[in-house]
């Protein structure tokens, strides 16, 4: 995967592919090396339907589940950027956001700005961490470990405008807040019965408290 100059980096993700492995979660953690406790890509789990008796004792159900992998969507207007007070959450080239963590005194601002959880704070350096996009496989052409360790493929990565072309818009999914608080840099293949964010009559299998910091479905 090769980006060009000004492009823009984003993730494509396919939920009607996604089977809920965490392979992705599980690779990263492995590949940054991160203590218990931080996960920069996270799979939510949203669940609903029931099961209806009939008159001739028979049952009907419209039961569903899907599955979300998300980490950090580089997003366009970035609330973490905005929140940290030392300038050490920035954008660099290719519009990855990144904690430069010899600028940060880890006071979790950024965490309890970000509607997605991507942030996090690691107690072993003291400092706030998050997914960079694995920048340094950018910088040589590869794809985030994220990516390649999918089993089924449901990752992409890349150009956001070119991924947009391809597999749509879409961006505002339960569980995941409405795109236009961030503009993330994210575009989705919905899973047939994927809901529009907002919608709360599904059931949520989701890190809400992560490390202290509620994140609420907006």
């Amino acid at each position: 995967m090769k980006l060009e100059e000004n492009s823009q980096f984003g993730f494509m993700l396919d939920q009607s592919k996604c089977v809920g492995c965490r392979t992705c979660l599980l690779s990263c953690k492995d590949y940054k090396d991160m203590p218990v406790g931080v996960n920069f890509r996270r799979v939510f789990e949203t669940e609903g339907g029931n099961w209806t008796a009939k008159e001739d004792g028979s049952f009907e159900q419209n039961v569903f589940a899907y599955y979300t992998s998300i980490s950090c969507n580089h997003c366009s207007n970035p609330s973490c950027l905005k929140a940290c007070p030392t300038g050490a959450t920035m954008k660099v080239k290719w519009g990855v956001v990144i904690v430069e963590e010899s600028m940060c005194i880890g006071c979790k601002a950024c965490a309890m700005a970000c509607p997605y959880g991507a942030p996090q704070f690691n107690e072993k350096t003291g400092h706030m961490s998050k997914c960079n996009g694995c920048y340094e496989r950018l910088k040589e052409g590869k794809n985030p470990i994220c990516v390649d360790s999918c089993p089924f493929r449901a990752l992409k990565a890349g150009d956001i405008a070119k991924l947009r072309e391809e597999y749509g818009n879409l961006a505002s999914i339960t569980p995941l807040p409405n795109a236009n608080i961030t503009r993330p840099n994210l575009c989705i293949v919905p899973e047939k019965h994927s809901l529009p964010s907002g919608n709360k009559s599904a059931i949520f299998h989701l890190p809400q408290n992560i490390q202290g910091v509620n994140y609420d479905i907006v």
